[in-house]
């Protein structure tokens, strides 16, 4: 009889062992990069249940003068928004428009861009800002010129990230060339306001910064994000930090998101996912396919973002597989 009982369990185990391993086989996994194309810098966020990404359509500098965006229910499954801003409706722009930030508002959703790469003050160029009644646009420019077109604190004035405390404070974060800065604006996104010392931009430019600034808020902390290294470089790569203040300082905490040389290079310039009422954290970001030296051969990618019980993030390990299902 306890043979028999023992054969029985022996049985039962690898009837359930099978099955978890066909429900494994079951799940459908967004795969990496999770749409076609070159696209870069991507802003990650949720509108209407439904996931949204809006990257950089990545190419030479006059011809990266569009926008698409991509959407989908679980991840998996993504629809493409084609050409929902360009140069035609931003008449200041003519090349190298790049790096959005979105962010809804009453119902208008508001994208914010780089444009014309400006290496002075001479130059128009900068920090635009467009708006629409869908997050698939189309765009229409919101003051008919830069949001930001001087170089302070030696910021150019790219890679902006919108940061919302609540509903009449939002912060600003941009910059590249190694500075990053903040600035309030205007709650109608027109313009600049002073904070209540005055300054108009403030120098939060934490050590290894070169550009990418991202913001997120968890247990009453700040962990703001950015990208170090060359765009171009194999070692591109992002770290982050910690604050009890969103204007900071920012000690920098270490590398979570880099290149693994069996999979991709250049990983980098990210955003965070997170779904509402969940502990399920994405991180987006770009990479370079192993042996393509092409400058503007860049991919978007999604994977898990996970946290230790100090609440610090964990190194991201970047995969082929992506991320799975996970509809909203």
């Amino acid at each position: 009889m306890k043979k028999v009982l023992l054969w029985m369990a022996g049985v039962l185990l690898l009837s359930a062992c099978m099955n978890n391993k066909g429900n494994d086989d079951k799940i459908q996994y967004s795969g990496n990069p999770i749409f076609e194309g070159w696209y870069a810098d991507p802003e990650g966020i949720i509108y209407n249940d439904q996931y949204w990404i809006f990257p950089t359509y990545s190419d030479l500098y006059e011809n990266q003068v569009k926008f698409d965006c991509f959407s989908s229910p679980d991840l998996i499954n993504w629809t493409k928004h084609e050409n929902i801003l360009d140069t035609a409706e931003i008449k200041w722009a003519k090349i190298a428009m790049w790096a959005p930030g979105v962010i809804e508002k009453e119902g208008k959703y508001y994208f914010f861009f780089a444009a014309n790469d400006i290496h002075s003050e001479d130059e128009t160029g900068g920090i635009g800002v467009a708006v629409s009644d869908r997050p698939e646009g189309p765009y229409k420019d919101l003051i008919g010129k830069p949001l930001v077109n001087e170089i302070v604190h030696g910021a150019q004035p790219i890679d902006q990230f919108v940061f919302r405390e609540n509903d009449s404070t939002y912060y600003m974060f941009y910059g590249g060339w190694g500075h990053c800065n903040v600035v309030l604006l205007h709650n109608d996104f027109t313009g600049l306001r002073p904070f209540p010392d005055g300054d108009i931009y403030k120098d939060i430019t934490p050590e290894g910064y070169t550009e990418g600034p991202f913001m997120f808020k968890e247990n009453g902390k700040y962990y703001f994000m950015w990208s170090e290294g060359g765009w171009g470089s194999p070692d591109y790569r992002v770290a982050y930090a910690i604050a009890d203040n969103p204007l900071g300082p920012f000690e920098r905490i270490g590398t979570i998101l880099e290149q693994n040389p069996e999979v991709a290079t250049s990983a980098g310039h990210h955003s965070v996912i997170h779904k509402p009422g969940s502990d399920d954290w994405y991180i987006v970001y770009h990479r370079r396919p192993l042996g393509d030296n092409h400058r503007d051969h860049r991919a978007t990618c999604i994977e898990k973002m996970e946290f230790d019980e100090n609440g610090y993030i964990k190194p991201v390990e970047i995969t082929f597989k992506g991320v799975a299902a996970n509809p909203l």
